[in-house]
């Protein structure tokens, strides 16, 4: 019977993690609060020689990858199956017209956000999505209700390693902060029963999760049934994405040092850790890992309306 193990998982991770620092900066990883199992890492827009950034670029790299996150495994390997068997490329790109069209056209989305958690996750963290939410959505128009994201991890005793994913976009990081993790927490402390707020997540995880190979996929069901003995075997963690404004960024007529801007970033990323400290106490999640990814922007409307125009969805 196959097994789910860590060699399996990375080879479903999408993209190449490198060019991720082509459009953000790492200024800081695994920052650590006393006391708490909380994980706390911080990207920027990358400074280019110029001295200038580039949120049109990471934009567009945010589309470009759209077919990776809606797009279910299974669905895209036939894509490209068949492109290489008459030489073309029409299935696959007919899948990244389809991922767009799933995207909704409304102002105030927080699906850019969500898109983002996804590739950091994946390309940063190492932790692939097990669900795709964005195939089960049935109109354009409306959010699905659940989670932002689900991916996995396996640990070498063979427990799987449940990441609930929730992304927030708001102009203070302390609200961002404060309605991520307020947002997160059913997911992870609820009891288990029936009317958990987890509950459709995994019913979907045991029906719709794809991992590709069907062996597998049939090795990761396993987890969520309930008569199995690997339904013990679970962990509930957290991955969570927040962003918000700040004004160290170089104006578009102006440059900006790298190193000045990294220790600038690296004030406000203390202020953010303390707003954690406090919210993970408060949401009685200090003795969950949660993998908190920070990116501060410019502007989160401005570049909400962005990634709508990339898209194609606003003019």
């Amino acid at each position: 019977m196959t097994e789910l193990t860590f060699e399996a998982f990375e080879e479903l991770l999408s993209g190449d993690p490198e060019e991720i620092g082509v459009h953000l900066q790492l200024i800081d990883q695994d920052l650590e609060i006393e006391g708490q199992e909380v994980r706390i890492h911080c990207h920027c827009l990358t400074l280019d020689s110029n001295g200038k950034i580039s949120p049109a670029r990471l934009a567009e790299y945010m589309r470009d990858s759209l077919a990776d996150y809606a797009i279910p495994r299974s669905k895209m390997a036939q894509a490209k199956e068949r492109d290489q068997k008459h030489n073309s490329t029409r299935a696959v790109m007919g899948l990244f017209h389809e991922a767009r069209a799933t995207f909704t056209d409304l102002a105030r989305t927080g699906e850019g956000g969500e898109l983002l958690l996804f590739l950091l996750a994946e390309r940063f963290l190492g932790l692939p999505q097990i669900l795709c939410k964005m195939d089960l959505k049935t109109d354009p128009q409306m959010h699905y209700h659940g989670a932002d994201a689900v991916h996995a991890g396996i640990t070498e005793e063979g427990v799987l390693k449940l990441y609930w994913g929730e992304s927030k976009m708001y102009q203070s990081a302390a609200d961002a902060v404060r309605e991520c993790l307020r947002s997160l927490a059913p997911f992870l402390i609820e009891d288990r029963h029936e009317k958990s707020v987890r509950e459709r997540d995994l019913v979907l995880l045991s029906d719709k999760a794809d991992l590709r190979d069907p062996e597998l996929t049939n090795a990761l069901k396993a987890y969520f049934d309930k008569s199995s003995p690997k339904s013990n075997r679970v962990k509930y963690c957290g991955v969570a994405l927040i962003c918000f404004d700040v004004a160290f960024y170089p104006a578009e007529d102006a440059e900006k040092i790298a190193e000045e801007m990294i220790d600038e970033a690296r004030m406000e990323i203390e202020k953010v850790v303390k707003n954690v400290s406090n919210h993970l106490t408060a949401e009685k999640l200090s003795s969950f890992e949660i993998q908190l990814l920070c990116v501060p922007l410019p502007s989160v409307d401005a570049f909400r309306s962005l990634f709508r125009k990339t898209l194609g969805l606003s003019t």
